[in-house]
C-alpha cells in the first residue's frame, strides 16, 4: 500500500530545514497515535545510559516496532515530536540526526524540545509520532 501521506513544501518559507512544513491527508484514514517511544529494551531497561545517539537509535526501532504493530511505517507518519532532556543543542542536535537517518526522505513536519527530564531512569530521547493509513478510515 501507498502511503496517504502529502508533504507540503512552501517556497516562501526557508528551504534550510530538513523538514517539511506541513502533512496532508485525505479522507477517508486510519488515524494512529504512537505513544511516545523510549529507549527501553524488552525487560524495560533504558539503553545507552548517558548516550544521545545510542538511545535515539533504540527509540527510533522502538517506534517502527509500534508502527508495525498498528500496521503502519514510516513513512505513513504526519507529524512528529523529538523530546531530548539536555539544555544543550549539541545533544538536541545527535538526536535528531539520528531522528533523521530513520526518517530519510520522509521529512514529515516535527518538533525538536529540549526537556528538562523524561519519563523513565536515565532516559535522554524520545519520540512520538501521528501516522494515517489510506483509505482505511471506515471500519
Amino acid at each position: 500500500m501507498t502511503s496517504g501521506v502529502r508533504l507540503i513544501r512552501n517556497d516562501r518559507l526557508t528551504q534550510q530545514v530538513d523538514y517539511a512544513y506541513a502533512a496532508a491527508v485525505d479522507a477517508p484514514v486510519r488515524s494512529i497515535w504512537v505513544a511516545g517511544a523510549c529507549p527501553l529494551d524488552l525487560d524495560g531497561k533504558t539503553v545507552a545510559v548517558g548516550d544521545y545517539a545510542g538511545q535515539a537509535h533504540q527509540v527510533m526501532r522502538n517506534l517502527v516496532t509500534a508502527l508495525e504493530g498498528a500496521g503502519a511505517s514510516l513513512t505513513d507518519v504526519v507529524k512528529t515530536t523529538v523530546y531530548v532532556a539536555s539544555t544543550r543543542q549539541a545533544d538536541l542536535v545527535t538526536a535528531w540526526e539520528v531522528y533523521r537517518e530513520y526518517m530519510g526522505e520522509h521529512d514529515v513536519p516535527s518538533t525538536l524540545l529540549g526537556v528538562t527530564v523524561l519519563g523513565y531512569h536515565d532516559q535522554l530521547v524520545e519520540v512520538e509520532a501521528v501516522a494515517v493509513l489510506a483509505g482505511e478510515g471506515q471500519a
